[in-house]
This record gives C-alpha cells, structure tokens and sequence, in this order.
C-alpha cells in the first residue's frame, strides 16, 4: 500500500511539477527511497503534489488546453510527449482513483474496513459491508 501511495503522488510529481512547471528533473523517487518512507514522509510527498495541482490551475487558467511539447525529464530518450495541461491534470486525478480503488481492495482482503472513501450521503453502516 506505501509504494502505491508514493506511485500516485509521484504521478503528479512527474506530470504536473516535471513535465508542466519544470520545477524538478527528478520527480521519482528510487525503490530504495520509498522502503524508507514513513507516513508522515508520504504526506510530505502528497502536499507537495497539492501544490503543483494548485499552481497549474493558477499559472495554466487562460492556456490549459496548449500543448507543451517535451521529452519528460525521468525519461530521457523515450522521445518527445504533447499533452496539455488540462490532459495531464486529467491523468493524474484519474490516475488517482483507480489507485485509490485498489487500496480500498487492498484493505478490504486484509480484514480492515476502511474510512468512508467519498461515498456521499452514507452513513459508515450504509456503505460498509
């Protein structure tokens, strides 16, 4: 569940504060990184992925549908991506909640009932199982 967790922040790491803002060449973090994050870390990573959400909406408002044309940093030589602001924001939200799915299963098999995950207008008994 941790390298999952770190997978979805490091999504908008790479796409929104990479490939968008150009505010890090280096938006992954190594397998031997994530075995050392504690949660208070993966939080860190999570807040920091909030900010690039927030500046791409404040710097991209009149311009998220124009194509930034680039080879991502943390991928040298796959070739030259064109995706939008607006798609990779996209991506990267969607991206999330599959994920978030698969936790949600993950934590169900191990016998845990996890907090309301966005179920609107239920109560904990309606939603649970």
């Amino acid at each position: 569940m941790r390298d999952s967790l770190v997978h979805v922040a490091g999504c908008y790491h790479a796409w929104l504060g990479s490939f968008v803002l150009a505010k890090t060449d280096a938006p992954l973090l190594s397998k031997e990184a994530i075995k050392e994050m504690k949660m208070e870390n993966i939080q860190h990573y999570f807040q920091q992925a909030n900010i690039y959400v927030d500046n791409v909406f404040d710097q991209f408002a009149d311009r998220n549908n124009e194509l930034i044309v680039k080879e991502p940093s943390w991928k040298v030589g796959s070739g030259v991506i064109r995706k939008s602001p607006h798609q990779l924001l996209c991506h990267s939200i969607t991206h999330e909640f599959h994920h978030k799915g698969q936790i949600v299963a993950m934590l169900r098999l191990l016998g845990y009932l996890p907090n309301n995950t966005d179920i609107l207008g239920l109560s904990e008994k309606e939603f649970s199982f």
